[in-house]
């Protein structure tokens, strides 16, 4: 069965674990080798069991203990041309013994197939990652995009469980401590998902057959775990959704998450 864990989520440091029992990958390794060894350990794996990384965009609460971690425990990384020139050329990948360009097609891994779709935001080429398991089970992560885009949507689209933003309460970011220029940039189309936007993106995902719900990367400063639940959840349940039958939702601890089998 196909298993689940975001380990570190939120403007801090973000990586998600998605395989089985035994094997499987991350998606980002934002925060140190040595945290997401110890995180690992806390949900019964082990770096071992690591055969591939994927990297989402190069900000650096996603790629924060990438060179480490991938160096020391000889694992290959993928991201996108435009990504992966970025780490190349700022030292992040100096003694990680492979790593490839993933295209749009994506690419078969054990019992995975890991698709790539566009996000939109400000970052050379960020990109989410969409997971098919050989039983049937889709899993993605859809983090740090300012819009829904079309492509956007046609990834995540059709997924059992889904890793969706919801980065700020839109009062609390605009009455908060940000200057200006950074609340722009947030509520931009190069930046994060609201609340209210990721409502919405739940709400036609639950009518298309998504059954679990993961609300990710939130804001510290201009969000609330309650706030990005309470939202979502009266989106679902507004249009007939009932939870604990129609759909599960929770919302992704800043660490320590728990191994979800789906």
């Amino acid at each position: 069965m196909a298993r689940f864990c975001t380990l570190f989520s939120g403007s801090s440091g973000n990586s998600t674990y998605m395989g089985t029992a035994s094997e499987g990958i991350l998606i980002d390794t934002g925060m140190s080798a040595k945290q997401i060894t110890t995180a690992l350990d806390a949900v019964g794996m082990t770096p071992a069991s690591i055969k591939a990384i994927f990297i989402t965009h190069e900000h650096i609460d996603h790629i924060k203990g990438l060179r480490v971690f991938a160096a020391r425990n000889h694992i290959k990384v993928y991201a996108t041309g435009g990504t992966l020139h970025f780490l190349e050329n700022n030292g992040h990948l100096l003694g990680v013994d492979a790593y490839d360009a993933i295209t749009p097609d994506g690419i078969a891994l054990n019992t995975m197939q890991i698709t790539p779709f566009r996000t939109s935001h400000d970052a050379a080429e960020s990109v989410g990652y969409r997971v098919e398991f050989s039983d049937g089970r889709v899993a993605a992560v859809a983090t740090d995009t300012g819009i829904a885009t079309p492509e956007f949507l046609n990834g995540i689209r059709g997924t059992d469980l889904v890793l969706l933003e919801s980065n700020h309460d839109l009062r609390m970011l605009r009455y908060g401590p940000y200057p200006e220029p950074l609340k722009r940039r947030i509520l931009s189309r190069l930046g994060h998902l609201s609340n209210v936007d990721c409502a919405a993106v739940a709400t036609n995902l639950m009518e298309t057959g998504t059954t679990r719900f993961v609300l990710g990367h939130l804001s510290r400063t201009n969000n609330t775990p309650e706030a990005a639940r309470e939202t979502t959840l009266t989106s679902l349940t507004a249009v007939g959704g009932a939870e604990g039958m129609d759909f599960l939702l929770s919302v992704a601890p800043v660490s320590g998450g728990s191994l979800t089998v789906f």
